[in-house]
């Protein structure tokens, strides 16, 4: 059972690979035996957890990409085969824009609603139809979405977050369905409130524990053994699905 996990001897593409999620992402891969390819538009942050990847034995490549420029993400993708040879597993990680602000319909502006959904949606469509080809090829892969449960709900003026991750999960289904005959297997993670920095003592917000069954919210740690299953072969029969990763909070 636990050789199925084993990532030995497979590549890794994580975007938005530098912090939070996508840096636990990265690290857990390379604990289980995979080479990985960290990318996001701030070279400090992914040359560091690089870093941190060979540290652990594993070969590491950080490549600066702006995942919503579809020339530079065909240059990711080319470079990473150039690497490793291919790409086994793509991890559509890069999201969320932290500059913007939930604001009335009427104040969101052309621009604005543009560039919300090309890093929360379309990014993930440009890297899955960079790979998407040659893993259809050789006839095995994995494409990992990371999505939102405000992709389920209405959140109270977020629309570009709202509607693109509600995008994310359906195109998530379209590619396992198109996909999957050919032994590409896809899935969807929808990580709930996690902890990604020192709590602001100064918040007026009502502390998120209270609504979280579990008692608390999560740490991108614990992200990484879910990356690792859908990543091996061990989900080889599930495709498709979407996985709530939230403590509960989806239930409650």
């Amino acid at each position: 059972m636990l050789q199925t996990l084993s990532m030995e001897g497979k590549a890794v593409l994580v975007t938005g690979g530098g912090t939070g999620l996508g840096k636990a992402m990265s690290l857990a891969l390379a604990r289980a035996g995979a080479d990985v390819v960290v990318a996001a538009r701030r070279q400090s942050l992914i040359e560091q957890t690089a870093a941190e990847v060979r540290a652990l034995g594993r070969r590491a490549l950080a490549i600066p990409t702006d995942v919503t420029d579809t020339a530079q993400v065909d240059r990711m993708v080319q470079q990473a085969r150039e690497a490793f040879g291919k790409v086994d597993v793509l991890i559509n990680n890069a999201g969320i824009v932290r500059d913007q602000r939930p604001k009335p319909i009427w104040e969101i502006t052309d621009d604005e609603w543009r560039v919300g959904i090309e890093v929360n949606l379309s990014s993930a469509f440009y890297c899955a139809r960079a790979v998407a080809r040659d893993m259809v090829d050789r006839r095995s892969g994995r494409i990992i979405n990371v999505a939102s449960g405000l992709g389920f709900r209405g959140g109270t003026d977020n629309y570009m977050y709202g509607a693109a991750k509600g995008g994310i999960i359906n195109l998530t289904r379209v590619l396992a369905t198109s996909l999957s005959r050919y032994g590409v297997i896809v899935g969807c993670i929808v990580p709930g409130f996690v902890t990604t920095r020192e709590p602001d003592a100064s918040s007026t917000r009502a502390p998120r524990n209270q609504f979280i069954p579990v008692g608390r919210t999560g740490v991108p740690m614990e992200i990484g053994p879910l990356a690792v299953y859908l990543a091996s072969d061990a989900s080889s029969y599930m495709t498709g699905e979407t996985i709530y990763l939230d403590g509960g909070l989806s239930h409650a």
